[in-house]
Parts: structure tokens; sequence; C-alpha cells
């Protein structure tokens, strides 16, 4: 990870550990980074830069502080509003643009925000970019010229940019949603208008919840990191399934028909075996992160399938695509990247492949998750003041070990730092579910007691 950009851009507290002035800054920079390399390549004209927000109240502060900072050093700011992640990537990419900002800490609570940088060809930003960014507001690069009178950028609204990634994706619908009984989850953020009216034009008839966004209920209670009411509305209103998204709806994860959840390891098994079936699998390969179930792997291997672990991030899974031309990957949190139709984790796409496995086949959810084996699995995370001390900690390490050597071969212990926010997750997998809370209650509790816990 760098100085400020984690594995999904720069977050922290609003106006804490990230500040309109970063803001600001970060514009500014990119404003100018990008007229150079312009001027390089002997393009004419400035920059166009895509900027997207949640429905976060801080957004919009860092949305006009973005615009600031771009419009000074001379590049023009095409801001999209409140729209989702993906929206960004496809528009950036469609339209030829220099470079994306998203403005949202995803599935974090509303006090925090964040910046992700998106590439022209609508992937996380590259290295080298995000290393100069960061030079930059460390000081240690010279400050970019600010330009005058007609060089000067423009703001341009482009909520339409919004309604062309919505045509876009009804067009990928292979048939009809009508007569199916959907619920969804928008997490009162990004998702809010353009989930439902996807699946309303594709004539669902839909259940939305979370979808009365205030600025300070993102993801509270509802989304994909709160998934318990909408597995409520799927049981009461007997629906065929439901689909939650995140802050910035670039994650999904499903209900089936009995109101059971299907993770990111499930969506991945469901369309990679479909997929497969129809020579639409390159290599028969998934890419997939050390986060998956250990049940996943295995019910791979029987499909078939072969697959690529890679680190946790779904900015990692796309890389590892890349550079083996897979075309599905993704991670167990429902960050699930389809290749062929997306750049990154598309939620309201995943949902749309899933109801097309689903329709194509003529089986329901519940029928479609079956085959996957799923290990018992507890997932536990604790903020702590200092991340690698408390992992390089010898005393965490024998508990550690201590775990991992009493579930042995039949399942595993997997502790590791978050890149998005300071806390240290601890995962175990078992063959029953006691195995799995007790590994995890007292790695935390080891943890806990050498007094790495925050307060």
């Amino acid at each position: 990870m760098g100085r400020y950009f984690g594995t999904d851009g720069f977050r922290g507290e609003a106006n804490v550990s990230l500040t309109a002035d970063h803001a600001f800054k970060i514009g500014k920079f990119l404003g100018w980074y990008f007229g150079e390399k312009r001027r390089k390549e002997g393009e004419e004209g400035g920059p166009r830069v895509v900027i997207g927000k949640d429905t976060r109240r801080s957004s919009y502060m860092f949305e006009y502080a973005l615009c600031a900072g771009l419009t000074s050093t001379g590049a023009d700011a095409y801001i999209m509003h409140v729209t989702t992640t993906p929206s960004v990537s496809y528009i950036v990419r469609s339209e030829g643009c220099d470079c994306g900002i998203m403005i949202s800490a995803s599935h974090n609570p509303y006090y925090d925000n964040g910046i992700k940088l998106i590439s022209g060809n609508g992937e996380k930003m590259d290295e080298d970019t995000i290393a100069a960014v960061e030079d930059y507001l460390d000081g240690l690069t010279p400050e970019p010229p600010a330009v005058t009178r007609d060089k000067i950028g423009k703001t341009v609204d482009f909520a339409a940019g919004r309604n062309r990634y919505i045509g876009y994706l009804i067009s990928l619908a292979t048939r009809s949603y009508s007569g199916i009984r959907i619920g969804l989850d928008c997490a009162n953020g990004s998702a809010w208008m353009i989930a439902k009216s996807v699946f309303d034009a594709l004539g669902a008839r839909t259940f939305v919840i979370g979808a009365n966004p205030d600025g300070l209920n993102i993801n509270r209670g509802y989304g994909s990191t709160h998934i318990e009411n909408l597995q409520r509305l799927v049981r009461e209103e007997k629906l065929d399934a439901g689909f939650a998204f995140d802050g910035d709806a670039d994650r999904c994860l499903c209900v089936d028909e009995n109101g059971e959840v299907l993770t990111g390891d499930h969506i991945l098994y469901i369309c990679g075996t479909y997929m497969k079936d129809r020579n639409q699998l390159p290599g028969n390969k998934i890419v997939a992160t050390i986060m998956s179930n250990f049940g996943f792997f295995r019910s791979l291997d029987e499909a078939g399938i072969v697959y690529e672990k890679t680190a946790v991030g779904d900015k990692y899974v796309s890389e590892a695509m890349v550079q083996s031309g897979s075309r599905l990957g993704g991670e167990q949190s429902g960050h699930i990247i389809f290749k062929k139709y997306a750049n990154t984790g598309d939620g309201v796409l995943t949902a749309i492949k899933i109801m097309e496995v689903m329709l194509e086949t003529k089986h329901t959810l519940g029928e479609l998750r079956k085959p996957m084996y799923f290990y018992p699995q507890s997932l536990k995370s604790i903020h702590v003041t200092d991340q690698q001390a408390a992992l390089e900690d010898k005393v965490v390490q024998a508990a550690i070990k201590e775990a991992a050597d009493r579930i042995g071969d039949n399942g595993r212990v997997l502790v590791r730092k978050s890149g998005t926010e300071p806390v240290i997750r601890v995962m175990a997998e078992a063959e029953d579910q006691a195995t799995c809370d007790k590994a995890v209650r007292e790695i935390i509790g080891v943890i806990e007691a050498k007094g790495y816990a925050a307060g």
C-alpha cells in the first residue's frame, strides 16, 4: 500500500485524515499531470476527468474541492453527481476520458470518505501515477503551475452519463424479467436510483429497501454488510431473489428464494460453471482471493475449473485477470468482475448476470447454490493501534499457529490487516462452526490482551 492510497483509494474520516485540502491538491495535481501527458503525446486541449460520488454528506465538499483543483490546472471536470463506481469506470472508458474519480468510502460508515482514482481504461489507477500523487501530497515535487484566462478548465454537468450507463446495463440482459419478484437493498448509497431503474425497465416487480439516503445513513443497517434486512424482506414477500449492494455499488451479495445468503464465492461458482458449460470461460479459469472459502476451491476442482489466488482486493484480482486473460474473477465480499463487460467490480451488473443464469437454466438460486461446498466460517475484525506490530507479535503468532494446528488440514486460519481500515481481520474455517468461532475468539482475545486493540 502507498502512503495515502490503500487497496481501494485514499480513505479516512472526513475533515480528519482526509480533508478538502487533500482533495483540492489531488485535483490540482491530476489536472497538471494529465495535461502534461497530453502535451507529450501531441494531443490538443486539456484533460477530461469524470467525477462521481456516493450519498455521504461530505461527498459534496470533496466534489467541489476536486473540481476547483482540476480546473485550476486546466482540466475539465465532468460531474456525474450521485452515481456508482462502476458507472464512472464505464463512462471514462466509453467516452475516452483521461481518468475518473469516485468519491466514496464504500462500506464504511458515513463519517468516513474516500477518493478512488480510475485510469483511462476504467481500471484502478496504476501504481506509478498513485506514487506521483503521493509525492506531491508529501511536498516532494514542485507546485503545479496554475493556468489563466482561456486555459482554466470548466465543469460540465454530466448526469447524462449516468443514464447512458443505465442503458448499457439494460442492454446486457438476455431475457425479460416480467413476472419475477426481486428485492433490492441499495444501502442508502449510490445504487438507490440506478438499481430500481434497471430492474423496473427489464420488467421485474421490485421491492426496494435502503433507498432513502439522507447523507448520514449510508450502510447503516442496510446493504451487503447488513444483509439480514434483505433476508427478511425476501422471506416475508416470498420473492424470487434479492440483491444487496454496498455504498458505491461495486459489489453485490445475493439472497435466494429461501432467504439464505449467497456470498461472492457462490456467485463466482454459479456464473463460472454456467460460463464453462457455454465455452465462455477462457482457459476454464477463475481468479479469486486468499479469502475465498475452502469449500469453494474444492467445488471448482470437482467442476474442472482452475483458479488463481491473489491478495485481498479487487485491484489485485483485476491485475491478475489482465495478465491471464481471464473473464471472471472476484472476492467473497461480492466484488465480482465480468471482464467482457466491465473493468471493475459492478454490483448491478453482477445481479443481471445472476438473473441470466436463473432464467436461462430455469433454476432457482437455491438450486444453483446446492452443488457448491461451503465450509463453516467465522470472520471478525478488530480495530488496532498498530496493524504490523500486532501481526508480528510472537505471542499473537503463537496463538494463530495453535489455532491452525488444532484445525489441521480440514480448514484453515487466516489473519491479515485490512487495506482500507485500521483493523485486523481474523478468519477461521473448519468442519464445524464451534471450532471456527473458538479459533477466532482466542486469537482476538490475545490481540486484546497484548494491548493492541484501539479504544
